[in-house]
C-alpha cells in the first residue's frame, strides 16, 4: 500500500501512523498515496482508516487537508466498488465502508461551497444517486441523501445534483415511505437485524431498546433529510408541478420530526417553501386538508408555528388564493391576533388585522365573496382593536369600573359553573370579556381559559381550541399558561389531533414542573396521573412508526382508546388543580381569581417560564 511509515508497527502503509509523521511534506504525501490507492486495495482492515476519517470529517468538516489530497476522489471510488463488487463487499468488514464513505462526503460539503464544488468534480453525484435507489439497504440511503441535500444547498452545485433527474423523485418516495421501509427492514422483526445496521446505530454501546430508538430516529432523519433535498429543488418553479401532487402535498402536515429529531421543521418547512411562490399557493389551496392542517399547526405550540403562519399570511395575501382560503384561515388567525412577537414579526398581531381589513375591503364588491361568518369575525376582531385604541385615553377610573364589573360577571360565571349549569357559565364568561378592558391582558387569559373548559364540557372542542389558543396568546411567555395548555390538550384529543395534544401535554407538565403555584407544582416532582396517562396514549397515537405498524400488522388496536384515557378525557381543568378527582372544581377558579386583585398587578402565578 504504501512504505511503513513507523518502524515498529506491523501494518505497512498503516494510516494512523502517516498521521503522526512530523514532517508535514511526507505526511501530505504519504496520505495522497493512501487516497489513490486504497479503492484498489483488498486488504483486511480497511475500514478502520475510514472510520477514522469519518470521525475526522464529523469534528472537522471544515479543515481542506484532506479535500486538497483526494479524499471526494477516494470515497466516490470506495462507494462504486461496493456498488460493484458485492464479493469484496461482503468481505471482513467491508459492509461498513459505502456508509462511512457517503457520511465522509456529506460532512465536508455541509459548510463549504468550495468543497461541494470540488466533490462534485471528483465524481460523487453518480454514486450516491445509485445508493439513493436503495441499491444497498436503507442506512445507505440516509447518508446518501444527506450528502446530496448539502450538494443541492449551493447555487453552484445544484445543477449538477438537478441533472440527475431522478433525484427528486427518488427523494419524494423516499420521503413517504422512508418510515414504513425502516420498519418494516429493521424495526419490526428483531432477529432479523443485520448486524452492521445494529453496530451503526449503536457503536456497539446498546442492545435491542437502544437499537430500536435509534432506528426510530435515524428514521425520522431519513424522511427530513429528504424533504431537505427536495427543499432545494422547490425554490425553482420548474420542479414545482413535479413536487406539487396532490397526494404528497397532503401528506405534508404529517410529517414532522418527531421527539426524536424536533430541531428539524420537515413537511410544514417544505409546504413554507413551496407557498412563497404563486404557482405552489395555488396547488396548495386548491387541495382538502393541506389549508385546515396549516391551521392547526398555527394555531400549536409547536416550534415551527411560525411557518405555518407565514403560509397563511402567503395564502391570504394572493388575490388568486385568498377567496379560496379566507372563510377556512381567518377564524385561525383572529384566535392569533394577541400575539406579539413570533419568529421574526415584531407586531404580529397588527399584521394580522391590517390584512384582514384590506382583505374585507378588496372583496367587498367582488363575486368571489367573503361568507358571512367570516365578516363578522373580522368585524368583531377591528371592534376589539379600536375598543383598545379608546382605552388609551380612558380615565383610569372608568377602567376600574369597567375591570370590577368584569369580575362580578366572572363570579356568577363561577357560581354557575360550580352548580353544574356550564352552558350559563360560558355565557357569563363571554359577558365578562365583553365588559373587560383590552389591556387587561392577564384577566382576558383566565376568562379565555375558564370559557375554553366550559367549551370542553359541552363537548365542543373547536370552540375549546379557540378560546385556549386566545388565552395562551394573550399569556407572557407566550404559549406557556399552564391551565390553557392542558385544556387544548384535552381538544385536540376529542379531535384526534395527536400531535398537537402531546405538545401542549408535553409543555403542561414542564409548566407545572416550574411553577410556584402549590396548586399546579408537581407534588414530589411526579408527573400527574391524568397528565401521564394523556401523554403515554398520544406518544402511541402520534408514534413515528404507527401507520407502518398498523399497515404490517405491527399494532392490534384492541383497547388503545380505552385503557390510555378511558372516562378521564373529559377530566375538567379543575382537576389540574390537584391529582385528586375528589378536589372541588371550584378549587382551580378561586386560583384564578387571584389575577384580578390589586387592579391586575399582582404578579401572575402561571407567568414562569
Amino acid at each position: 500500500m504504501m512504505e511503513k511509515a513507523q518502524s515498529d508497527c506491523p501494518y505497512p502503509g498503516c494510516f494512523f501512523c502517516v498521521m503522526k509523521e512530523a514532517n508535514p511534506s511526507k505526511r501530505r504525501a504519504s496520505v495522497l498515496k493512501f487516497f489513490r490507492e486504497l479503492p484498489s486495495q483488498d486488504d483486511d482492515g480497511q475500514v478502520l482508516p475510514i472510520s477514522g476519517l469519518w470521525n475526522t470529517a464529523m469534528a472537522h468538516p471544515n479543515d481542506p487537508e484532506f479535500i486538497n489530497l483526494g479524499i471526494f476522489e477516494c470515497m466516490s471510488a470506495l462507494i462504486w466498488k461496493g456498488l460493484k463488487n458485492r464479493r469484496w463487499l461482503s468481505h471482513d468488514q467491508n459492509i461498513y465502508i459505502p456508509y462511512y464513505a457517503a457520511h465522509i462526503i456529506g460532512s465536508y460539503t455541509m459548510n463549504m461551497e468550495e468543497f461541494a464544488e470540488r466533490a462534485v468534480r471528483a465524481g460523487v453525484i453518480p454514486p450516491l444517486v445509485e445508493l439513493l435507489r436503495g441499491r444497498l439497504t436503507w442506512v445507505e440511503q440516509r447518508v446518501a441523501v444527506r450528502a446530496l441535500g448539502h450538494l443541492a444547498t449551493y447555487p453552484s452545485t445544484f445543477p449538477a445534483v438537478a441533472d440527475h433527474g431522478e433525484v427528486l423523485e427518488l427523494a419524494i418516495q423516499l420521503a413517504s415511505s422512508s418510515l414504513e421501509i425502516v420498519y418494516s427492514h429493521f424495526y419490526q422483526f428483531v432477529d432479523r437485524r443485520l448486524g452492521y445496521h445494529c453496530d451503526l446505530l449503536t457503536r456497539g454501546m446498546g442492545g435491542v431498546e437502544m437499537e430500536s430508538r435509534k432506528a426510530e430516529e435515524w428514521a425520522s432523519q431519513l424522511q427530513c433529510w429528504s424533504l431537505q433535498l427536495i427543499n432545494c429543488f422547490a425554490f425553482k418553479s420548474e420542479f414545482l408541478h413535479d413536487i406539487c401532487k396532490a397526494d404528497f402535498l397532503v401528506k405534508l402536515p404529517g410529517m414532522w420530526g418527531g421527539l426524536v429529531n424536533e430541531n428539524s421543521p420537515a413537511g410544514v418547512g417544505l409546504l413554507r417553501t413551496i407557498c412563497q411562490s404563486k404557482l405552489g399557493r395555488g396547488h396548495v389551496a386548491n387541495i382538502p386538508g393541506v389549508v385546515e392542517a396549516l391551521c392547526n399547526i398555527a394555531r400549536s405550540s409547536d416550534d415551527w408555528q411560525y411557518m405555518a403562519v407565514d403560509c397563511l399570511f402567503w395564502l391570504v395575501q394572493d388575490s388568486n388564493t385568498c377567496h379560496k382560503v379566507i372563510d377556512r384561515v381567518a377564524s385561525t388567525l383572529i384566535d392569533l391576533a394577541d400575539i406579539s412577537m413570533l419568529g421574526d414579526y415584531k407586531k404580529l398581531g397588527d399584521t394580522i388585522v391590517t390584512m384582514l381589513q384590506e382583505c374585507m375591503q378588496q372583496h367587498a364588491n367582488s363575486r368571489n365573496s367573503i361568507s358571512t361568518h367570516t365578516k363578522e369575525q373580522i368585524d368583531e376582531l377591528l371592534s376589539s382593536k379600536q375598543s383598545l385604541k379608546l382605552e388609551k385615553n380612558m380615565p383610569k377610573g372608568d377602567l376600574h369600573i369597567k375591570q370590577a364589573a368584569a369580575l362580578v360577571v366572572k363570579l356568577e360565571g363561577n357560581s354557575l359553573f360550580s352548580s353544574g349549569n356550564i352552558a350559563g357559565a360560558a355565557a357569563k364568561y363571554s359577558e365578562a370579556l365583553a365588559l373587560c378592558p383590552m389591556k387587561s391582558k392577564k384577566e382576558r387569559v383566565v376568562l379565555y381559559s375558564n370559557r375554553a373548559q366550559c367549551y370542553l364540557l359541552l363537548q365542543q372542542p373547536l370552540a375549546a381550541i379557540s378560546d385556549a389558543t386566545r388565552a395562551l396568546c394573550l399569556h407572557s411567555p407566550l404559549n406557556r399558561h399552564a391551565k390553557s395548555l392542558w385544556r387544548r390538550a384535552q381538544a385536540y384529543d376529542m379531535l384526534g389531533l395527536a400531535k398537537e395534544s402531546l405538545l401542549d401535554a408535553i409543555l403542561f407538565i414542564n409548566e407545572c414542573s416550574q411553577s410556584n403555584d402549590p396548586d399546579l407544582s408537581l407534588k414530589q416532582n411526579k408527573v400527574p396521573d391524568y397528565a401521564e396517562r394523556l401523554v403515554k396514549k398520544q406518544m402511541r397515537a402520534a408514534w413515528l412508526f404507527r401507520e407502518a405498524a398498523l399497515k404490517h400488522g405491527g399494532i392490534h388496536c384492541e383497547g388503545e382508546a380505552s385503557d390510555a384515557f378511558g372516562q378521564e378525557a373529559d377530566d375538567s381543568e379543575w382537576e389540574t388543580a390537584s391529582e385528586s378527582d375528589a378536589e372541588n372544581d371550584a378549587t382551580g377558579e378561586a386560583d384564578d381569581e387571584t389575577e384580578w386583585k390589586k387592579d391586575g398587578h399582582q404578579e401572575n402565578l402561571y407567568e414562569k417560564s
